[in-house]
């Protein structure tokens, strides 16, 4: 009986089906390592950015939610589209996306210059007015909730009270009673404002200006005028001198030596003045006195008076 060995073992198709098995197994290992640690580095990332993203957005709401306002500015707060409150001065706080200042007032005096051109006074004289306006706001809330613009509303409003104002009253007053028309306009410019919490402080007419003829015409008028008090007065003193020369007259009537007295008193005033010349007629010699020994003496203390005062001068002039 024949026997059949056994084959021998092929070395080189074992190795062939035995060496893949552990490569593979290594590499799906890394494989899934390396997966898992991008995973987590992503994860990280994404919580990072996600946190990052959240403090940037807190930070902004937190910066939108102050507002300051400056020692004279009121600021009107409104929430959801009605009125809040009333803020400042100084900083407070809003809701974002709830709250939104619908206006900031400023609350100092304000300074506001109007005109009315060619308006017609009362007597049909055209004139232009300058003025103006100084006013203050003292209830935010009616200024922003009560007109669109609060500031042209007033300019508006002082305007219309000028004209008319203006048109009621005559030329003659407009120019000599300017005080009375500043309380006046001021008065109605504030009426007009106060639902705007606006109020008046002052009002005052700077110029007024009226026609060149008309210029013209009343400066003649007061020329006139001035001339007519002149000639008023120089008849009054005239009055007055003949009232006195009448009670003269009554004094010296019946009195001859009180009448020569004042007589010599005339004559020796006129020859005071050094080279004048006095004709005296010779009818007026008796009237005077001048005849008699008193007369004579008076002349002639007059004369040796003045010879008296010419020597010293002649002196010095021939030194």
């Amino acid at each position: 009986m024949n026997m059949i060995p056994p084959k021998p073992l092929d070395n080189t198709d074992a190795g062939k089906k035995s060496l893949p098995e552990t490569p593979v197994k290594f590499g799906i290992v890394i494989s899934l390592f390396l997966m898992g640690m991008t995973g987590l580095v992503l994860g990280i990332w994404q919580v990072n950015i996600f946190l990052i993203a959240i403090s940037i957005a807190l930070t902004a709401l937190s910066l939108a939610s102050i507002r300051i306002a400056h020692q004279w500015q009121k600021a009107v707060i409104l929430r959801l589209g009605r009125y809040y409150r009333t803020a400042g001065p100084g900083p407070f706080l809003i809701i974002p996306l709830v709250d939104t200042v619908a206006a900031w007032i400023d609350q100092r005096i304000m300074i506001t210059t109007f005109t009315a051109e060619q308006a017609l006074t009362k007597d049909t004289v055209p004139v232009d007015v300058d003025a103006v306006l100084f006013w203050v706001v003292w209830d935010p809330e009616k200024a922003a909730m009560e007109v669109a613009d609060y500031k042209t509303a007033v300019s508006w409003a002082a305007q219309t009270a000028l004209r008319e104002v203006i048109g009621r009253t005559p030329l003659s007053e407009l120019l000599a009673a300017r005080e009375h028309l500043d309380e006046e306009l001021q008065k109605i410019i504030d009426a007009r404002t106060e639902p705007w919490g606006v109020a008046v402080q002052a009002v005052e007419i700077r110029d007024i200006i009226i026609p060149a003829e008309l210029q013209e015409a009343m400066s003649r008028e007061a020329q006139a005028e001035r001339e007519r008090r002149a000639r008023i007065i120089l008849g009054t003193a005239e009055t007055e001198i003949a009232h006195k020369f009448a009670e003269a007259a009554r004094a010296y009537e019946g009195n001859e030596i009180a009448l020569q007295l004042r007589a010599m008193n005339i004559l020796y005033e006129g020859l005071k003045e050094k080279g004048a010349l006095v004709i005296v007629p010779s009818s007026a010699v008796e009237t005077m006195g001048l005849g008699t020994m008193s007369g004579l003496t008076a002349l002639k203390h007059f004369a040796e008076e003045q010879k008296v005062k010419e020597e010293p001068g002649k002196a010095r002039e021939g030194g």
